[in-house]
């Protein structure tokens, strides 16, 4: 199996895991007042500038690793379409932007991710344009930043690549969800307590889903690591992608 065959893969299980009724990704069409949705855009456009030189950069140097970034692009589009619905104006879902960082760095994922949920917006009515900015932030910025640092650090003292990914993809997953919350306690304080009491009662929420679901999301992208690891060893030997043993 190649990673050609991973990315068939990832097809297939796109057309399972659709659900037939859609509901908003993240944080929904016209939800966040105009103020907050330009701030939001103003913060992902550098992070997004970064992600189109760093794929520009990879694609001329390392042309062979095209198919692994679509692959990547696919993983978080397939995992993404796993909704839950759960805050008002949101939902739960893993978000896919795991697997992408560890490969590639956080930086290419603010690409990806961004056209994955500029694609569902656009087509699947999950999102919107409006709050595509927040909804990039979350999931696209701060997700694989977090999932990139705590794969390196976890990797670097433990030596286990599986371990490491795990953790890193999960509480990637849960702080996509967590400045989620922290984004719509911003645009709706609480009357008592304001923007903390408003943040703390939407993560409370958030975690009855989310918690499960980065678990999932963990052991998810171990899965497809592993299955690269086995099947694409030319494309990550051009990463100088190493797995360690156990």
């Amino acid at each position: 199996m190649t990673s050609k065959n991973v990315l068939t893969l990832l097809a297939g299980l796109l057309v399972m895991v659709l659900p037939a009724e859609a509901f908003a990704m993240h944080i929904m069409e016209g939800f966040l007042p105009p103020g907050w949705s330009i701030a939001w855009w103003a913060v992902a456009l550098p992070f997004q500038i970064a992600g189109l030189l760093a794929i520009k950069k990879t694609v001329n140097n390392r042309p062979k690793l095209k198919l692994l970034l679509a692959m990547a692009g696919a993983f978080v589009f397939v995992l993404s379409a796993l909704k839950l619905p759960s805050v008002t104006g949101s939902c739960s879902h893993p978000t896919g932007v795991g697997l992408g960082a560890i490969l590639f760095g956080p930086m290419v994922m603010s690409v990806l991710g961004s056209i994955v949920l500029l694609f569902q917006a656009l087509l699947m009515a999950h999102g919107g344009l409006t709050t595509l900015g927040a909804n990039a932030v979350s999931m696209a910025v701060v997700g694989p930043i977090v999932t990139y640092a705590v794969y390196k650090l976890i990797k670097q003292f433990s030596g286990n690549t599986s371990v490491a990914a795990f953790l890193g993809a999960a509480l990637g997953n849960l702080m996509t969800y967590i400045t989620t919350s922290l984004q719509l306690a911003l645009a709706f304080p609480a009357e008592n307590g304001g923007v903390m009491a408003s943040a703390l009662k939407f993560m409370s929420i958030f975690a009855l889903t989310q918690i499960p679901l980065a678990v999932v999301e963990g052991l998810l992208t171990v899965l497809i690591l592993n299955a690269l690891l086995t099947y694409s060893k030319p494309e990550l030997q051009e990463l100088n992608f190493e797995m360690a043993e156990g």
